[in-house]
């Protein structure tokens, strides 16, 4: 039973590893490696720093304290043996001379003695310095001060010369055993530094191909780990990118790349979607472009058939009426007249709408190329119309410069018409109507306001008027068919812009509209 529980906890231990890496994200990735890398630099640069150190310890040894102490040695046998030169000629001769060479000699020697006291640092250095000084201060103090200091140094040197050779032998053979013991560790010095030296070099070569073998496995890292990934996810896109939308997205790699590539998936699905449901829409609006473009073609026959079709009956109606009134006029009574004139009224009044709505129709479904239109032109135009109106109402009209605009120049001049057609018309019974024409750019399109002194709109009417045959009064108070103003906006809304009513001023009414563009300034 233990057994079998260690198998299957066995393998969980295990794929928890693998899971736990394969969260790791490209940053992790990088931080680690980097702190891995760093740390194998810093070791190579302890490793490389130690090796430096011991080579320039053992140079330095080298240089500052065996060899200086192997000199400071034969300086000091060359004063010992100056000293001896010059006793042996003193006690041979007498002649004070060879004394010289003697204090030459022991000054020599200390100097000497001091520099192998500073240099001499371990105990076998120390013991030889003290046995060479121990052995020439005996010889000193046997021999060369009594007979440096004798009256007859001739008969005390023949006299101990046999104790004087015997005692500087034995100062010739401590500095020469001192003299070996320090080419002994000069030439251990040597070997050291030969060896630190190799050890240098094979250590900064290890150096160098451990840096060359780590550049080469960020490299290798980076391409496997990273840019493989990246290219294929960017092998993907570009499949995408091309027009196949079905093509899947897969992510492999570090955490975030697959996380990324999960996310481009997501998009590139969420774009076929939105393509298929475009798809479908496009087929959609087509089918209904069909179905529009057979509607104008029904309305347009409609359209064909009011402007004849029916206008002729309507015509009919009329001439015959009044032709029954002409013949038959003795015949009928007051009230028969009276039912004839409303009969033919009301087939005026017919042909009248049928007219307005083919005018009101026409507006933006018979297209035609914009050219630019001098707006104070068509005024001029429209105001040449309304001349009857104008005259007989005493109607003053001013404006500013008008600019030239691109736009329709048949459909703008009904719209100049319309406007001041209805402040001519709904003017104020006690002053003649004064209509005002402003015009300025602002924000790129042209804003204009039809000013006038007439009765004025009430605000709650303010969009009923932009209907059609919406009326605010009766026929008996003022004519038309209630269709002018919303000829007007669909002309002004056909040229890209927006009509209001300005419920602020007072009296009178104020209608704005504006138009996009401007190609040049017109005059009065």
């Amino acid at each position: 039973m233990h057994s079998q529980s260690r198998d299957h906890t066995a393998p969980t231990a295990g794929a928890a590893r693998p899971r736990r890496l394969s969260g790791w994200t490209t940053r992790r990735w990088l931080a680690v490696c980097t702190a891995l890398a760093l740390t194998v630099l810093l070791g190579l640069i302890l490793c490389g720093a130690w090796i430096f150190a011991r080579s320039t310890a053992i140079n330095s040894q080298l240089v500052d304290r065996s060899t200086p102490a192997l000199i400071a040695s034969v300086r000091m046998e060359s004063a010992l043996i100056n000293q001896e030169t010059g006793i042996r000629g003193y006690g041979m001769t007498a002649r004070p001379e060879f004394l010289q060479p003697y204090r030459d000699g022991i000054a020599q020697q200390r100097a000497a003695e001091r520099a192998l006291r500073t240099l001499a640092q371990d105990d076998t250095g120390r013991r030889d310095l003290a046995e060479v000084r121990r052995r020439a201060e005996k010889w000193q103090s046997r021999i060369a001060e009594p007979v440096a200091s004798a009256s007859s140094p001739a008969s005390l040197h023949t006299e101990r010369a046999e104790e004087a050779k015997r005692l500087f032998d034995s100062v010739r053979t401590a500095m020469s055993a001192q003299q070996r013991h320090l080419e002994a560790e000069r030439a251990a010095a040597r070997a050291d530094l030969l060896d630190a030296r190799a050890l240098r070099n094979w250590t900064f070569t290890a150096i160098a191909a451990v840096i060359l073998g780590l550049a080469g496995s960020v490299f290798i890292g980076l391409r496997r780990g990273v840019t493989d990934h990246l290219d294929r996810l960017s092998t993907d896109i570009r499949t995408i990118a091309a027009g196949d939308f079905a093509h899947r997205v897969t992510g492999s790699g570090p955490a975030d790349l697959r996380l990324l590539a999960a996310d481009v998936d997501a998009m590139r699905a969420r774009l076929a979607d939105e393509l298929a449901f475009r798809d479908s829409t496009q087929a959609a609006l087509a089918s209904q472009a069909a179905e529009l473009r057979r509607s104008n073609a029904e309305l347009e026959q409609f359209a064909y058939v009011a402007s004849h079709d029916l206008q002729e009956p309507l015509r009919k109606v009329a001439s015959f009426c009044q032709l029954l009134q002409r013949r038959y006029s003795e015949r009928l009574d007051e009230r028969a007249n009276q039912y004839i004139a409303f009969a033919v009224d009301g087939a005026n009044r017919m042909q009248g709408l049928i007219n307005d709505l083919l005018d009101f129709s026409r507006v933006g479904r018979l297209r035609s190329e914009h050219v630019p239109v001098d707006l104070a032109e068509v005024l001029r135009r429209a105001k040449y119309s309304l001349a009857t109106a104008i005259e007989e109402s005493g109607t003053v009209i001013t404006h500013d410069a008008l600019p030239v605009l691109p736009g329709e120049r048949g459909q703008l001049g009904m719209l100049w018409q319309n406007l001041l057609s209805n402040a001519i018309k709904f003017r104020s019974p006690d002053a003649p109507p004064r209509v005002h024409i402003s015009a300025r750019q602002t924000d790129g399109v042209w804003e204009f306001a039809v000013t006038d002194n007439g009765i004025g709109i009430e605000p709650e009417f303010v969009e009923r008027v932009f209907v059609v045959f919406q009326r605010l009064h009766t026929r008996e108070q003022y004519a038309g068919n209630g269709i002018g103003l919303a000829l007007c906006k669909k002309i002004v809304e056909y040229h890209s812009g927006t009509i209001t009513i300005d419920t602020t001023h007072t009296p009178g009414t104020r209608i704005v509209f504006t138009l996009p563009g401007a190609e040049d300034t017109g005059g009065n």
